[in-house]
Parts: C-alpha cells; structure tokens; sequence
C-alpha cells in the first residue's frame, strides 16, 4: 500500500498579532495594555506565546501569591470540583464555614462574607456604612485623595484619583476625599452625614505609600469618638503581602497601643484566591448581624470551589512559612532598589514599601528614556524592562510596583535587581 504523505503544515503566523487580532475585533478596549500575550506559566516567571520566558514582579497585581500553576491549587481545584463546584447560598457548606472560621482567626472577633472581586467587597462594606448610619440620616463614607476603591460607579465616587472618574459624571453621591495620613484634615471633614472612613492601609495604585501608626490609631480614636465605622480596603495590601495578614498588624507590630487596634470592616480579594477570582469582606462583632437576610447577596460569592482554593492557598502560606518569606525578601528587594536609588539619582527618586508591596518612584525627567513621549515615564521603563525580561506594574506617571509572589526566592530576587540595573545603567551610559 501507498504511504499516505501528510499534507504540509500551514504557514504559521506571527501568534502575537492573531491574537492581538482577535482583541481588536471582539474585546471592549477598557484597559491599555502592553505588546506581550503569556502562554503560561510556573512559579513566578511567565511564558510568552514566543517561547520567552520573564521573571514576573508584577503578580498579576498582586494576585498571584503562590506564584503561577502551583501544583496546591491546581490538586485542590481538581479535588473539590470532583466533589462540588457551586449550590446557591441558599445552602450551606463545609469550605465557606471553614474560611471564614481561618480569616476571622487571623483577623479577630467577627463574620465575613464572600463575593467575586476587591470592587464587590467594597460595595459590601459601602452597604454596611450606609445600614449603620441610616436610621440617623447618616450615609456619608469619607476616603482618601490617591486612594482606590474599585471601578463600579460607588467605587469610583470613592476613589481619590479623578482620572478613573472623568467620563462618568456625575458621581454617586455620598463620598468626599481628604488628603491621606492627615488626620486633621479627616476630623475638619465630618459632617452630620458622616457614616464611615474607609482608607487602605498601603496605598497601592496611589503610588505604594504606607499609613502611619499615629494615624491609624488616631483614625480609630477619631471613629470612636463620632460613632463612625472604621473601614479598610485591604484589597491590595493585604494577605501577608506586608509580611503580616493585614497591613495594619504590620504597620502597628511593637507600637504602643497598637496591638488591640482592628478596624469595623475590611475588604479582601486578589491574594485571597491565589489568581481564582474571589472576594470577601469582614465585620467586626459589634455590627457583623447588620446586613441580615435579603439586604446583601451573590449568585457565585463563597462557592465550595472558590473556598477550597483559597483555604489550600492560606495552608501553603502557613506551611511554607511566607509570611516570614514576604519579610526577609522584601527587606532584600527594598535595601537592594534602595542602593540603585542612591547610584542611580537620575532615574530612581526614592524607594519605600512594606514586605513584597514596593513603589519605586522615578525622577521627574529621565534622560534619553526611549518610547512614546504621550506615554508616562513609568510605561515608558517597564516596556524597557518587558524586553530585559522582567515584569512591573505601573502605578501613576511616575511609579513602578512590584508585587510579586509571596513565594519569590531571594535568588529571583536577585535577579530581578540585575535586570533593573542593567537597563538603568544603559539610560545613564
């Protein structure tokens, strides 16, 4: 018999542009994104659909903890999807009572609900400030200048920057911003309205900058004081990224007076499912019966799935000790940007962050930065590190974000310092 020859393979195009492509044509083009296109994963570098691999500093914005395709979660999503992917929250079930039993240990006294996203766990926490104050006429939540809260039209009426609100005026009423770490400026904008502050405790897309002890513990006298609800976007900041659960433990660990200090509600998403997509939020004792039956809800929010990944997430946590990794590296990261900082001026202005949550802040005017000048000088580098091989997350005009995984070895670490420096030092030759 006649072997049969395969036909020829097709001529392979460029993979990037087909699938740029398909963006083009069939995805709403809400966000700007970068030339790259990730095949995948593992650990924490990314693959390209070109086969090129790059140390990922970025995390997803923070999402990533345990870095990409960790065996844990994938075992734990194959397990409970055997089992039990989602009811309705009509029901009950083991892993969503099981979580919220882990969070609230690891927070203090309370109840959590769960949701899909940091935006929809905001929204929760707007909710509970408004059934708080309301039978008093009060509805009011003042947040901070820089601050971020999400992109539904309450979380941008609560943000502190007007580029996410410009275009969707006007804004949801009930939100005024006061400049950040300025509890004066807080306590002058009170008003018989006023139900709630809600800050985060590292600023994240405001450029990476952390409260002070004096005011978190003047917020929460302050709160006390007016019978207001002390509120925490800990979206970003949160989930050992500081080197503690929350940043406040954090911010607050060997202060005096710190130690009892807790907020009344806090807002969680990103690092809570490892990159599933899950949100959730926590209250306080005293007002954790406030959103009873019928006044909160969600189709998928706390689903069996969603659950067991995120408490297979907080176990590699505990076992592999990352609280303590996102510490000792962080600290290695900070001291080594910090000492480009100081042979670099002309490029780095200054370096500050908390555990594996860093801002780099660039110099006002770098010379010969190569790219599109429309485009801000902290896209303009990390198109510049993107082909070095190394992933950052802008944040502003000016500031580049490195929110790794909580698992990131001090030898990636090291590796990530070189590849900024080397493309630095070309700017400067």
């Amino acid at each position: 018999m006649k072997n049969i020859v395969p036909p020829p393979p097709p001529i392979v195009r460029n993979q990037f542009e087909t699938i740029r492509e398909l963006f083009s044509k069939h995805v709403v083009p809400s966000y700007g994104r970068f030339d790259l296109a990730f095949s995948h994963g593992a650990g924490s570098h990314l693959f390209d659909v070109n086969g090129r691999r790059y140390l990922d500093l970025g995390g997803g914005i923070a999402v990533c903890s345990l870095g990409h395709a960790h065996p844990a979660i994938t075992e734990a999503l194959i397990a409970q999807s055997r089992k039990l992917v989602h009811t309705s929250n009509f029901y009950y079930h083991e892993p969503q009572g099981r979580l919220a039993q882990a969070l609230v240990n690891l927070i203090g006294p309370g109840k959590c609900f769960f949701c899909n996203s940091g935006v929809e766990a905001n929204e929760g926490l707007f909710k509970l400030a408004r059934k708080f104050g309301h039978d008093e006429g009060r509805f009011e939540v003042i947040t901070t200048v820089n601050s971020f809260h999400g992109r539904t039209l309450a979380g941008i009426a609560a943000t502190g920057q007007d580029k996410v609100k410009k275009g969707f005026e006007p804004m949801v009423p009930g939100f005024r911003q006061v400049p950040f770490n300025d509890l004066a400026a807080m306590q002058a904008a009170l008003s018989p309205a006023t139900a709630a502050i809600m800050i985060e405790g590292v600023q994240g897309e405001g450029g990476v900058t952390p409260a002070t002890p004096e005011y978190l513990l003047g917020l929460r006298r302050l709160c006390d004081e007016k019978n207001l609800l002390l509120l925490m976007d800990g979206v970003q900041c949160g989930h050992f990224r500081t080197g503690r659960f929350q940043s406040f433990q954090r911010i607050l660990e060997g202060v005096p007076g710190g130690e009892p200090f807790l907020p009344d509600g806090i807002s969680m998403a990103k690092s809570l499912g490892g990159g599933f997509p899950m949100g959730a939020f926590w209250v306080r004792s005293p007002y954790a019966d406030l959103l009873g039956a019928g006044t909160h809800g969600t189709t998928y929010g706390g689903s069996p799935l969603a659950c067991a990944v995120a408490l297979k997430v907080l176990e590699v946590i505990h076992q592999e000790k990352l609280e303590a990794n996102a510490r000792e590296v962080g600290e290695f990261l900070e001291t080594g940007l910090q000492r480009l900082a100081a042979k670099y001026p002309g490029v780095i202005q200054t370096v500050r962050g908390l555990g594996l949550m860093i801002g780099v802040e660039l110099a006002l005017d770098i010379p010969r930065l190569p790219g599109d000048p429309s485009k801000s000088q902290a896209v303009r580098l990390a198109n510049l590190l993107h082909a070095a091989g190394l992933l950052t997350i802008p944040a502003g005009a000016q500031i580049l974000r490195l929110l790794p995984a909580l698992n990131l070895q001090r030898a990636e670490a090291e590796a990530g310092l070189r590849i900024l420096e080397s493309v630095i030092a070309k700017l400067t030759a």
